[in-house]
């Protein structure tokens, strides 16, 4: 069980989503699902456990969002931390406290950490030159800064990433620079800024590396060839106006840097948790005493700032405990393709609870887990799984086991009577299922985990086939009773077994056990000897996973293909094959200049904005997908260009009468198509 004595209590945390967008099935497979699964088992095992997470909402993407959608960057957390945290709600990840880095506490421990860091002379303050943008009177952020890529010439590279070569940047290493908010070509200007020397922590992080346990091979090797390369001073201040202001007088215009911040989130979210549960010092018992086991579930891309960054940090400052694991997961991908938000190339939580069951997306994600490689989300796969898994081998035997007792034994437990081999074996499948299963989920391995616990179903379905209860119910009545018997005895064991993975099964499987209480109280280490005594009355019993049908899954499928997957090139061949029209079919379309006189969003619908639009003496309502791009203010008064003579749609059962004309980049980003100079609505285009 490994090191498991030596802790009182286990944190637990999953890294902070970040609020500029809404969750997909990458992040839940990565940092989110394992540890609910962990968290789950650890209170079934009535150990001390305290699972944190919150919305990471400080950084540049934030910024860049709200500028897009003409909304100021606390507008759009707080629509992604609700949205987020109403999704994770749905999907039953089970935190003991949701927080957020725009909290006042957060603010206020981040600043604490820091001026603590700085008093003991941590931190190097270092000049810089930086580029500004004197329009808006501010340094600019790498994201802010656009411009030609010194390694492979493509002409909007950023300013701390080509998107097309893959090459790290800065800004000042871009050619012909400009910014992103004016266009304007930025100065070179002086900035000071804080920096913590990582590199004079190193041979503490190395030391303390070299003390861990257990950790994948994967994290690390990350770490390592880390180390290997030697750490460099890394800023820990930023010029920026949103964020966690630098508590110095001399750092007007400062903001912590989001990096830093952010990882501070955990200890904030438990002290507010420590709050709510009204003992304001309960999170120092969790965050400064040896005695806690601290594990951080995350995604690779985190390692570096787990592993490496936050430790030396917490070093640094002294009174905090360091992670005894941190088991990052690899990339999940999707029909073979990698996903891509910004191509809508994803599947996203808040649209798949609108449509599917919860649970059979629990067990497929943690079936295939990229715990040690990157794995594939498969839809068809998917459905096979739920269909030959979960339904054929877990429902089905739960289910046959009710009925038969239901109807053979009038919903009563029957008397265990002498047992043979098979039995035996079956009651020893049933005693040991606990420890096996546990051992695999301490040690991070969920998908052997979640093996071995259909292991047991499998067991059962075999012991029941072989036992032929049909037929000795007439020629071996005692024998049936205890085949029956043993059977209830494996479908109460596998409620709780299930219970981390499927939660909202359990409930169910519980319930249909005729139990009244709560599954997620009970005892794992009781499930060997939960006996269920002679004549005790089953529950109502209700079918525990439903077979789905290929026709559910196609528009999923459908959907992902008309998509352009990322990073494959757009088909030329295709391209050069278009479908030719004549004049005259160009001829039926009738373009038409309109003026855009009110907007607002659809209720429940992302992308789609309602206009109402005047063509001369003409007014009429069109639905668009614009929202992303778009705030409704900035689109008031603006001309557009509209197909005028589109038969009439209903979307989200609003009326669109018409369709507005706009072209979209790499990115996915839109832009309506305009006129270079003032034309009067109505106008028709030739």
């Amino acid at each position: 069980m490994g090191m498991m004595t030596e802790y009182k209590r286990i944190l637990v945390t999953s890294a902070l989503p970040y609020a500029n967008g809404p969750i997909h099935l990458g992040h839940l497979a990565g940092a989110y699902l394992p540890a609910d699964i962990y968290v789950r088992y650890q209170r079934l095992k009535k150990r001390d456990v305290v699972y944190i997470c919150g919305s990471d909402e400080h950084g540049v993407p934030i910024t860049i969002a709200a500028e897009k959608k003409g909304v100021s960057p606390q507008e759009i957390v707080d629509e992604f931390h609700t949205r987020n945290k109403a999704a994770f709600a749905k999907f039953g990840m089970s935190f003991d406290y949701y927080g957020r880095t725009s909290s006042p506490v957060h603010h206020r421990t981040s600043q604490e950490i820091f001026t603590a860091l700085h008093d003991k002379g941590v931190f190097i303050r270092k000049s810089e030159q930086q580029l500004y943008d004197a329009k808006v009177k501010m340094f600019l952020p790498d994201r802010y800064v656009k411009g030609e890529c010194p390694h492979c010439g493509f002409g909007e590279a950023y300013g701390d990433q080509c998107e097309k070569c893959g090459s790290s940047l800065s800004p000042t290493e871009l050619l012909n620079p400009i910014s992103a908010l004016t266009g304007e070509k930025p100065q070179l200007r002086e900035t000071e800024h804080w920096y913590i020397p990582l590199g004079k922590l190193q041979k503490q992080v190395e030391e303390w590396i070299a003390t861990r346990q257990g950790w994948k091979a994967n994290v690390i090797g990350q770490v390592k060839s880390w180390l290997k390369d030697g750490l460099a001073d890394r800023a820990v201040t930023r010029d920026l106006n949103w964020g966690v202001a630098v508590p110095l007088p001399d750092a007007e215009g400062k903001v912590l840097y989001v990096w830093f911040d952010a990882p501070i989130g955990y200890i904030s979210a438990t002290k507010e948790w420590a709050l709510q549960k009204g003992d304001a010092d309960l999170w120092k018992k969790y965050w400064q005493n040896d005695d806690t086991k601290l594990v951080h579930f995350i995604g690779k891309d985190n390692i570096v700032f787990h592993c490496i960054m936050f430790p030396a940090m917490l070093m640094a400052h002294g009174n905090y405990v360091l992670p005894d694991n941190v088991p990052a997961n690899e990339f999940l991908n999707l029909e073979g393709n990698k996903l891509s938000t910004s191509k809508n190339y994803a599947v996203w939580l808040e649209d798949y609870a609108g449509k599917f069951e919860i649970d059979p997306l629990r067990y497929y994600l943690a079936a295939t887990a990229p715990e040690s490689k990157d794995s594939d989300f498969v839809w068809q796969e998917y459905l096979t799984r739920n269909n030959s898994e979960l339904a054929d081998i877990l429902g089905n035997f739960i289910n046959r086991t009710l009925a038969f007792a239901n109807k053979q034994f009038a919903d009563k437990v029957p008397v265990r009577g002498d047992v043979d081999a098979l039995d035996r074996d079956m009651l020893e499948t049933i005693a040991q299922a606990a420890d096996k299963i546990g051992a695999a989920i301490e040690t991070y391995e969920f998908r052997k985990a979640l093996t071995l616990f259909m292991n047991v179903a499998r067991a059962a379905n075999k012991y029941f086939n072989d036992q032929e209860p049909w037929k000795t119910v007439s020629e071996k009545p005692a024998k049936c009773a205890t085949t029956l018997n043993i059977c209830l005895h494996a479908c109460n064991a596998l409620a709780v077994l299930m219970a981390p993975f499927l939660p909202f099964s359990a409930v169910k499987a519980w319930a249909m056990m005729g139990h009244e209480t709560d599954v997620h109280k009970q005892a794992w280490d009781d499930v060997s000897h939960m006996e269920l005594q002679a004549g005790y009355k089953l529950g109502r019993t209700e079918i525990l996973f439903r077979k789905m049908e290929e026709k559910e899954i196609e528009p999923e499928i459908a959907r992902l293909k008309t998509i352009q997957a990322p990073g494959s090139q757009p088909p030329v061949a295709e391209a050069a094959t278009e479908t030719k029209i004549s004049l005259e079919d160009l001829a039926r379309v009738q373009l038409r200049v309109a003026t855009v006189v009110a907007a607002e969003k659809v209720e429940k619908a992302d992308k789609l904005l309602k206009l109402d639009i005047k063509m001369g003496a003409e007014q009429r309502q069109i639905v668009a997908g614009i929202a992303l791009t778009y705030s409704p203010e900035a689109l008031i008064g603006k001309k557009i260009i509209v197909v005028a003579n589109l038969q009439p749609a209903k979307i989200r059962g609003i009326e669109s009468n018409g369709m507005l004309l706009a072209a979209q980049d790499d990115q996915g980003n839109l832009s309506l198509l305009g006129l270079d100079r003032d034309v009067n609505d109505g106008a028709p285009i030739r």
